[in-house]
């Protein structure tokens, strides 16, 4: 196996997309720290001709996250450009190559944040520092980048705060892409135009605790807990929609902390989880489930539930101009017209659907979290080339018409 380790300490300067991204994997910036990842992409713009700001966010109970905002241009339209820097942990498991090392071997650059995302940050920068050496600073609209530490952590102190901070300043976006990576199998899959919301509960059946052998003494939360979660699952949410597969509700724990064999416990709790299509939010959501539980336990089953407050609400970006420019510039580079998509979980667009029309497209995720997380160097310069040809026709578009018209 050939490999390079690349021991030596980064270029700052150079701007293709694997010099880039190797230079961003050997930041440590585990969630929450900037591990030296902005202060690279902050030297890379700011001599480019950025306006770069890295703001610093707090609040009780959650870790300071730095994050940071760049623009170039004041006309519109303002093309917005989004990730995160902030990665996962290594996990116990040896990896073939050190996680922060960005190692190249046989066509494949190795470390945590490859994929998910730091690769795609680096084709964004990659894209857009070719496009404005070849436009030069006057074309014809802005580009913004908006970058977090905080989307692998609590999501408290990152994007959404962030975008509080630009629009207070008189910031306006007219689209935005975001980077994640959203192809299964191959780059040119998949465009994410939306995403489920996400609902979590927490339910508890309340019995009374006693022996075993006098059970007409005790009252057994068991049963009911059954019957309750019987209910929950029964029956589909619904059928899904155009854009979206049905809702689920998932258990993901149902348990008495009982390790006596002949004691009848006191309480049974379960968690679930709802991911839930477009023809919810969490209020009719919640509702139905309260409904649901209440019909289920009549006057037989004692029980609370306590819903978590949702951050997370289902969101589609219609099909427009905009989701069509995207999708000629990946066929154009790859042969493949992109699905549209709205499975997976969570991302920052349900944070930045509310500022302006956001889809997502990035890399290949099927490494993403793993041990030996790595990205094929041929797969970032295909990323970088399909960035580039959507910046090329939107601001040709722009020139001529505005923009792509928001549908």
């Amino acid at each position: 196996m050939r490999s390079e380790t690349a021991a030596s300490p980064p270029d700052p300067h150079a701007t293709t997309p694997l010099a880039i991204a190797r230079a961003l994997i050997r930041c440590p910036s585990v969630t929450p720290e900037e591990g030296g990842a902005l202060a690279l992409i902050d030297g890379l713009l700011t001599r480019a001709g950025f306006s770069v700001a890295r703001p610093i966010f707090a609040e009780a109970d959650t870790p300071d996250v730095e994050n940071l905002f760049a623009r170039i241009g004041t006309r519109p339209p303002c093309l917005l450009l989004a990730g995160h820097t902030d990665v996962v942990p290594p996990g116990e498991t040896a990896w073939r190559h050190g996680p922060f090392d960005g190692a190249v071997a046989d066509g494949m650059l190795y470390g945590r944040g490859a994929v998910d995302m730091k690769g795609g940050i680096a084709c964004m920068l990659a894209a857009a520092l070719a496009f404005l050496d070849a436009s030069g600073p006057d074309f014809s609209g802005s580009i913004a980048f908006l970058i977090t530490g905080d989307e692998e952590g609590p999501a408290v102190n990152g994007t959404v705060k962030l975008l509080d901070w630009a629009r207070a300043r008189g910031e306006r976006f007219d689209h935005c892409l975001l980077g994640e990576p959203t192809n299964p199998n191959t780059l040119g899959e998949m465009i994410k135009i939306g995403r489920r919301g996400s609902l979590t509960g927490r339910l508890t059946v309340h019995g009374r605790q006693g022996h075993v052998a006098y059970p007409h003494r005790a009252e057994n939360p068991i049963p009911g807990m059954l019957r309750l979660a019987g209910a929950l699952a029964a029956e589909p949410l619904d059928d899904g929609t155009a854009h979206f597969d049905a809702s689920n509700l998932e258990f993901t724990t149902i348990d008495v902390g009982n390790a006596a064999t002949n004691v009848i416990p006191a309480d049974a709790r379960a968690v679930f989880n709802v991911r839930f299509n477009e023809g919810w939010n969490a209020e009719t959501l919640g509702a139905e489930i309260r409904r649901r539980l209440a019909k289920a336990a009549g006057n037989a089953v004692r029980y609370t539930l306590d819903l978590a407050p949702s951050n997370a609400p289902a969101f589609l970006t219609r099909p427009d101009a905009f989701v069509d420019l995207v999708s000629d510039a990946i066929e154009a580079e790859t042969g493949r017209r992109p699905k549209l998509s709205t499975t997976g979980g969570t991302s920052d667009a349900r944070f930045i659907k509310d500022s302006c029309p956001v889809i997502e497209f990035g890399l290949v995720g099927e490494t993403m979290h793993q041990a030996d997380e790595c990205v094929s160097v041929a797969d970032l310069d295909r990323l970088t080339a399909i960035y580039r040809r959507m910046l090329d026709a939107y601001f040709s578009e722009a020139s001529q018409t505005g923009g792509p018209a928001a549908g």
